[in-house]
Parts: structure tokens; sequence; C-alpha cells
């Protein structure tokens, strides 16, 4: 188990991770070694997640997220297996994280009469210098 928040821990068998070679510079070790990790992570048949944490998590995780709702997580940043894998898991587990807190309601407002007041008198004093800019009248 792997815990995320105080509320939810993931399962191991969720994950699914896949040692893959890393692009970029490297030599000759680059193209013999799987230094970098695939992490995939299935969100919508995820029995951990509550739902309105799923459908929020979709979003933040953007161009991530493929068209089945599955995570899919690359890193190579490290030379080594194990240190691309701890930093797969922490990314995904702060976008999880990030999707756990529930967003803040919005509290209507209404402006001011004196916010009104200066926004209309800013566009009256702008439509007169506007109004200056045209030709001159002909008075004949």
């Amino acid at each position: 188990m792997i815990p995320v928040t105080p509320t939810i821990t993931l399962d191991d068998d969720e994950l699914e991770q896949r040692a893959v070679k890393a692009s970029g510079p490297g030599g000759q070790a680059v193209n013999k070694t799987s230094s970098a990790i695939e992490l995939r992570f299935d969100v919508r048949g995820s029995p951990s997640l509550p739902e309105d944490v799923k459908v929020r998590l979709e979003k933040l995780a953007g161009s991530r997220a493929t068209l089945e709702g599955v995570i899919v997580i690359f890193a190579q940043s490290y030379r080594s297996q194990e240190m691309n894998r701890q930093d797969a898991l922490e990314r995904l587990l702060d976008l999880i994280r990030k999707a756990a807190e529930r967003p803040k309601p919005r509290k209507k407002t209404r402006p001011t009469l004196a916010s009104k007041v200066r926004r209309l008198d800013g566009k009256s004093k702008r439509a007169t210098i506007k109004a200056g800019r045209g030709r001159p009248s002909r008075d004949d």
C-alpha cells in the first residue's frame, strides 16, 4: 500500500511500471540499458480514489492522460532506473494530492456603486479623447 493522503492509499497492483530506453545523449550505455521508467495508472479503474478526485485528476493530468483514463508518466531524468522509478511515483502522488484538494467554492460578489461610477467616468473620458482624434469638421 502506498500512502497518498491521510484518507487515500493506493494498492501496488494499481500501478504498472515498465523499464524503457531513455532518449538523449549517453553514448553506448544509453543503447544498452533501459533506465527510463514508464509509469501507468488507470484512474477510472482505481477503487482507491473517490469519484470527485478521479474527475479532477483526469483534468489535471492533461496530455498525460489517455482517452481511456490512463495516466502515463515518463521519467528519465536520472541515470539509475531506481531513481527514475521513485521520480515517476512521486510525480504521480503529487498529481493525486493536488486532485484530492477540493477547490474553494466561488462567492458571488457585486461591484460597488463607486466602482461603477469610476468605470463609467473612465469610459466617457476615453470616448472624448477618441472623438477628438477625428477629422476637424468644416464649418462653411
